[in-house]
C-alpha cells in the first residue's frame, strides 16, 4: 500500500508528515482520530502512539475531550514508535508535545521510508512559548492543520491554553478544571500583573 508505480515504472513513495496543532479544547485529537478511522477503513496498517505519561482518560486508547477513542499503544520515548511502527502504512502519534526532540528524526525516517505520519499536539505552552518538538515538527510536515478552539471569555478563535492553576512547571496534565482555551487579547488581559 505504501508503495506505487508512478506512469514510467519507478517506484514512488507515498511517505509525508501531516501535523495537526493549536490549543487545548480545539479538537487535534478529534481530527487525528477522524483522519486514522479513515485509514483503517481504506483497509491500511494502522499504528498509533501516545506518550505513556498521558493516562488522563486512558492507559490504552487515544481519547479525544469529546470522548471519541481509538486503540493506541503507550510508549515512553519516541524510539519505540521507530520499532514498533516501521512495517505499517499509516502512524499516528497523539501529544507529540511531551516526546522528546528525537521525534523529528523518528517522524522523518517513517516518511522518507513511505509511511504516513500524522501528528497531533499543543504548539504553545500555557505561557505562550514554543511547546517541546513542535516547532521542528511543523517545519518539517508536508502539511499542517491550526485548529482552533473559541475563547471561553468572549467568543473569538482561541490561541492559548491559559492555565487556572498556579503551577509554574511546564508539562501540566490537566483538562478544564486546570485549563482554559483564551484568545489573545483575553490572555493578555488575564495575565497582566
Amino acid at each position: 500500500m505504501r508503495n506505487v508505480t508512478n506512469t514510467h515504472g519507478e517506484m514512488m513513495h507515498r511517505g509525508r508528515i501531516e501535523v495537526i496543532c493549536g490549543s487545548m479544547f480545539s479538537g487535534k485529537t478529534e481530527e487525528l482520530i477522524r483522519r486514522l478511522k479513515r485509514a483503517k477503513f481504506a483497509r491500511q496498517k494502522v499504528e498509533i502512539f501516545k506518550p505513556s505519561m498521558d493516562v488522563r482518560y486512558s492507559e490504552e486508547e487515544v481519547v479525544s475531550h469529546e470522548g471519541n477513542a481509538i486503540s493506541s499503544t503507550p510508549v515512553d520515548s519516541s524510539a519505540s514508535i521507530l520499532l514498533l511502527g516501521s512495517d505499517v502504512d499509516v502512524v499516528g502519534i497523539d501529544e507529540a508535545q511531551f516526546f522528546d526532540e528525537h521525534i523529528v528524526e523518528v517522524c522523518n525516517t517513517l516518511a522518507n521510508n513511505g509511511t504516513r505520519v500524522i501528528v497531533a499536539g499543543l504548539d504553545l505552552d500555557f505561557k505562550g512559548q514554543p511547546f517541546g518538538p513542535m516547532p521542528k515538527l511543523l517545519s518539517i510536515a508536508d502539511e499542517v492543520t491550526k485548529v482552533h478552539a473559541i475563547c471561553v471569555r468572549c467568543g473569538a478563535l482561541a490561541y492559548i491554553s491559559h492555565r487556572l492553576v498556579d503551577v509554574e512547571k511546564q508539562v501540566l496534565l490537566g483538562e478544564k478544571m486546570e485549563y482554559e482555551p483564551l484568545c489573545r487579547e483575553c490572555y493578555l488581559a488575564a495575565t497582566k500583573t
